[in-house]
Order: C-alpha cells, then structure tokens, then sequence
C-alpha cells in the first residue's frame, strides 16, 4: 500500500505526546459505557430479524414486506444521522446519547403493539430516529476522551459491540420465546428494560474530561497532551465543501448496506437455504458474530500499531482497511457452500472485514476534521450509509420474491471493500488535516 502519499500538514506524529502513558482509567470505563450501548443499540434492532421466520408465518408476511420494514427503517436512520450529527456538534455526547437512547426505547417497545409490516414500519419510526444517535454521540465521546494513538483502537472496542449485540440477541430471543414459552412480545419488552440501566449510568458517569471529578492529572494531562480547536460552529454546506467528507460518505454508502443486510437478514437467508429455525439458527449467527467481533478489534489494533512505530495516519488507516478488504472477498462463494458452516466461515470472514474496516474508516472525522465539525460529518455519512442499506434492502426483497437467490447480493459483498477503498482514496489521497471555515 505505499502507492498511497499522506502529505499531512501537522506536526510529526511522533512528537504528539511527550506526556507518559497515566496510571489512569476513567477513559477505558467511557469506553466502556459506549461499548454498551453500541451492544444494546444492535439487540434492539436485531430482536425482529430474528423474529422474522415466525413472525412471516404467524401473519402472513411477504419477502417485499419485509424489505419496506428494513428499507424504511433506514430511511428514518439516516434522516436521524444528520438530525443527531447536528445536534451533538451542539449539546454534546451526554446530552446527545440521553436523548437518543430514550427515543429509541420507546420506539422499541411500541413493536409490541403491532402485527402487520406496514404497523411494524410505523412503530419503528422513532427505533430508527434514536438509534441514530448511537455513533455521533460515541464517535464524539471518542475523540473527547482519547487522543489520536488510542483513538481507533476504542472506536474498535465499542464498534465491536454491534457483534455482541448481535450474537446476543439470538441466544435470548431463543431463551425467551423458546426456552420460556413467551409470547414473542416479551422479546421486545426484556430487551428494552436493559436500555433504563444504562440511561441512568450514563446520567451518573459520563462528563467531559474537563469536568470529570474522578480523572486524575495525569490522566487528563495524557487525554489533552494534543492541542484541540473546540471553537467554532461547522455548517453542513461548510462540510460539504471538502473532498475528505465526500471520502467519507463514499465509504459508508458502499459498504454499510453488506452490514445492514448481514444483520436484517441472515435468520432469513439461513431458513431458506439451511431449513434452519429459530431454534437452531443461533450457533451460526454466535459464530460470524464473534468472528466480526475479532475483526473490530483487530482492525483498530493494527492501524493503531502502525501508527506507534511512525507510520502516518493516512497510510495506517488505508492499510488496515485494504488487509480488511482482501478477507471479504471469500463471501462471494457463501452460497455456493455444501453446508452451513462453510458458509459461516465465508460470512464471518466478511462480517470481520466489514468491521475492521468501518474501525478505520470512522477514525476519519476525528483524524481530519476540528472537533467542532465531526458530528456534522458523521451524521452525513451516517445519512450516505442509510441510503445505500436503503437501496440494499429493497432491491434484496424484490430480487428474492422473484429471482429466488441470494447469489447477485453475495457476490457485491465481496467486492464493495475494495471499491470502497479506491474511491475514498481517489478522493482522499493525501488523508490531510481539514479546516472548517466559520
């Protein structure tokens, strides 16, 4: 990868921080929360998902209907992204995260009072509005509470969460409606209780390293040892302006619609081509899962020991996410597997891939853009990234219902990486500090 120039116009990298590492960890136990909600953000839009095989045959529900239920979701999101990318950018994480994460919980809930897809849609309104809080307000805590060498392996441990929202949600879907002999409501009402645990801990904990009474000095010292321009006021035609926010925003419509789709449909793809049900489609959703957890991690962890040993940023990052790229291209063959573990294997090597990569890829606000702006930015490629899963969706619901095959989907997975890499790169080669006129 050294084809691609980084012609940063900052200080060396490696004169960022003379302060020592601190015996401090209030920003791990930030990471923490953040992590927990990502995992609870992804149990409560994933509860349905694995509903869906019974749900289809409890009221009759089409492959299309499905689709407006998933497609329209993302439509909501993405409108959300740019409302709460705005937001945070004004009122902050804490207030930001409150705020989505209560919206969210009710629109969770009102699921349980509806049975037809277009109810469904309707009920997830303000599911999708929340939701899409949940990574303006991390990614901003993020580049509040970690300088720049920590930063992508914490965007790494929450963005990890998805994964264990997502192997979770399954295994207690199971237990509950299974196990349990519940009605399928109680799916919605368990889940949704937890997000009031978190509410108040976040109301507790989380402040500003400025203003946080349990941070030490050298730890506050580590967090602020890189000099942060806090003031000012970004627009999102101010953002607009700059070919690194059109990177960004390439980026996530290419390859948040594999992820979105893996996530709405896979209990779907496994019952159909598997016979697999709701009490056995667990163990492989468990597997890709954990699978996508390692390539979270791992994705932040090797861009990050780049960035320790003097590689520069630009470099680091499009390193890591071409690594990334070349481990999603096997998924291409997943439909072609003789038995549902080799297709596990072909899906979970996407899944990690799709997570490491995105690791990288959302370092990009707070590697280029001033504080002041990167919520902005987020919310707009949060806002590209809906619309592409939008198209995904849809145009997966009408393929299925006619076609009958998951291959044509399959197959653009495994290239969307590395399409995703040429054109951010095409459009930010030299992965340069941005300034925001105001």
């Amino acid at each position: 990868m050294s084809k691609f120039s980084d012609q940063r116009a900052q200080a060396p990298e490696t004169a960022e921080h003379a302060v020592p590492r601190p015996r401090g960890r209030v920003r791990w136990i930030i990471c923490g929360l953040l992590f927990a909600a990502v995992v609870l953000s992804y149990i409560d839009r994933l509860v349905l998902g694995v509903l869906k095989p019974e749900l289809s045959s409890l009221y009759g529900w089409s492959n299309t209907g499905y689709g407006d239920i998933t497609g329209y979701f993302q439509v909501c999101y993405g409108f959300g992204f740019l409302f709460f990318g705005w937001l945070i950018d004004r009122i902050g994480a804490r207030a930001g995260y409150l705020l989505a994460m209560a919206t969210w919980t009710v629109g969770h809930l009102a699921q349980v009072l509806v049975t037809s897809t277009t109810g469904f849609v309707i009920a997830r309104i303000p599911l999708a509005l929340g939701e899409a809080g949940t990574y303006p307000s991390a990614l901003a805590a993020a580049s509040q509470w970690f300088p720049k060498k920590e930063r992508a392996l914490a965007i790494g441990i929450f963005n990890a969460g998805a994964n264990v929202g997502a192997v979770v949600t399954p295994l207690l879907v199971s237990l509950l409606v299974v196990s349990f002999a519940l009605n399928w409501r109680w799916a919605f009402i368990v889940t949704g209780s937890f997000n009031l645990v978190w509410l108040g801990l976040w109301f507790w904990l989380y402040r500003k390293p400025s203003d946080h009474p349990k941070l030490t000095q050298e730890e506050r010292a580590w967090i602020e040892a890189e000099p942060a321009e806090d003031v000012g006021r970004a627009t999102f035609r101010s953002v607009l302006r700059h070919r690194e926010t059109w990177a960004y925003m390439a980026g996530r419509f290419l390859i948040d619609p594999v992820w979105w789709t893996f996530l709405f449909w896979l209990p779907d793809f496994f019952s159909k081509q598997y016979g697999y049900d709701l009490k056995s489609f667990g163990p492989p959703l468990v597997a890709i899962y954990i699978l996508a957890d390692l390539g979270a991690i791992s994705g932040g962890w090797y861009s990050s020991h780049l960035l320790k040993r003097g590689v520069t940023t630009g470099r680091a990052r499009k390193r890591a996410m071409f690594a990334c790229a070349l481990f999603a291209l096997p998924v291409m063959f997943a439909v072609q597997a003789s038995n549902i573990w080799i297709a596990v294997a072909f899906i979970g090597l996407a899944c990690a891939a799709h997570q490491g990569f995105s690791t990288n890829l959302f370092a990009l606000p707070g590697d280029l853009f001033p504080r002041y702006a990167q919520g902005t930015l987020v919310g707009l490629g949060g806002f590209a990234g809906a619309a592409g899963g939008f198209i995904a969706s849809k145009s997966l619901g009408l393929l299925l219902d006619t076609v009958g095959s998951y291959q044509p989907f399959f197959i653009a997975c495994g290239m969307a990486y590395l399409l995703a890499l040429l054109v951010t790169h095409l459009l930010n080669p030299r992965y340069k500090a941005v300034t925001i006129a105001v």
